[in-house]
């Protein structure tokens, strides 16, 4: 829909007014909004510890334990993400809106749960976990972005759409 709407010379808004009623109205907004920051905050943590590991080979336990943390801050917050879609787009994933953050989501998730089977099998070694990791996290920090143009974009639109009032995302 929003592509036929560009297609034809309209603009096309991230929400509808309904929606962002409903956005604005949620308490999986706020849930969202408390969520992101600390799993930004987990994310540096443990990014420090995953690094420091790889160039002094100290802390494997204390990265693998801040890593396993990270991704149940991931899992967390793509739960509460979908119920967010649910009540403000009427569907759980994939919402035309968020659909390719939706699709990077899931290979922020693959990779980090691909860390979590090495670690469980033990396929890899130690250094390769971690390098996974690292690939886990340049992702999240990829998928991390386009949520905060998103969140750039609708507050952006809030103003255009009530420029009289205070914008919110």
């Amino acid at each position: 829909m929003a592509g036929s709407e560009r297609a034809a010379g309209k603009s096309a808004f991230l929400y509808t007014e309904e929606q962002r009623a409903r956005r604005d109205n949620s308490i999986w907004t706020t849930i969202q909004g408390v969520l992101a920051p600390l799993q930004f905050l987990v994310f540096l943590v443990s990014l420090s510890l995953v690094v420091r590991y790889l160039i002094t080979g100290a802390g494997y336990d204390a990265a693998t334990i801040s890593i396993l943390i990270k991704t149940v801050f991931l899992l967390t917050i793509m739960v509460t993400g979908a119920i967010w879609e649910k009540v403000v787009f009427g569907q759980y994933l994939f919402a035309p809106a968020f659909f390719w953050e939706d699709v990077f989501s899931f290979l922020v998730i693959a990779l980090h749960l691909a860390y979590v089977w090495a670690l469980w099998t033990g396929v890899l070694s130690s250094n390769d976990q971690m390098w996974l990791a690292l690939a886990a996290y340049a992702a999240y920090v990829i998928n991390a972005g386009q949520f905060l143009w998103k969140l750039r974009v609708a507050r952006l639109e809030a103003g255009k759409a009530n420029p009289t009032n205070e914008v919110t995302a």
